[in-house]
């Protein structure tokens, strides 16, 4: 089956696309470049999806998004209508806005959805991220309980036991899929090399709990 993944550089779409190298034909990298404030698509450092690509080793397809809602959905199902694939492979966990807006792409091009961490259990989806050796840092975040140290901050043991004191203060969805916090990979097994970074600034407004790290310079390391 070959299959199209929608790719942000995050850890849940990366996840996607490291499945569907396990398990399918992975022809094609999808990554939409929106304006800030999109409801479908991921902002922070989206350009360095190119770079991860290249990792990866597969076609990447990066256009520029209009971020209006549902017009964004229309340019993403022409951008996929030109390839020719059999599914759709999305990292979609509990957002039904998202994956309802794929699902009817999906449909309306006869193609199949396939969504491998649906309804996941949240906590044993990222210890697994981490013994896979997904190496993931926070890019952004924008929910009460996130200070700018956050910013940077790899997901690792302790990171979840403090993504579990957040969601016990303040009900946030441990994976982000409410928008709480985005995320940047830098290492996984299909990327046949890593990514360090050398330069960063963080953008950070404490009165509401949001901000974004902004990823100025990167060298590839061999693995």
């Amino acid at each position: 089956m070959e299959v199209a993944c929608l790719f942000s550089g995050g850890k849940d779409s990366t996840f996607a696309a490291y499945y569907a190298k396990k398990n399918y034909k992975l022809k094609y990298l999808v990554t939409a470049k929106p304006k800030e404030g999109s409801y479908m698509f991921h902002y922070p450092n989206i350009e360095l999806t190119k770079i991860q690509a290249k990792l990866i080793g597969v076609k990447h397809i990066f256009y520029e998004s209009c971020s209006e809602k549902e017009k964004e959905v229309e340019e993403l199902k022409e951008v996929i209508s030109k390839l020719k694939i059999d599914s759709i492979i999305a990292g979609a966990i509990a957002s039904e806005y998202q994956r309802s807006r794929i699902l009817k792409i999906a449909k309306e091009l006869n193609l199949k959805l396939i969504s491998p961490i649906w309804k996941i259990d949240e906590m044993e989806y990222l210890k697994k991220l981490i013994y896979l050796g997904f190496k993931i840092i926070i890019t952004g975040v924008s929910a009460a309980g996130f200070t700018e140290e956050w910013l940077g901050r790899e997901i690792d043991k302790k990171c979840l036991k403090d993504f579990k004191e957040l969601n016990r203060k303040y009900k946030i969805s441990i994976v982000g899929e409410g928008g709480e916090y985005e995320s940047f990979v830098l290492d996984c097994p299909i990327f046949n090399k890593r990514i360090e970074i050398l330069d960063f600034v963080k953008h950070m407004d404490a009165k509401i709990n949001c901000g974004w790290l902004e990823i100025k310079k990167i060298k590839l390391v061999e693995k």
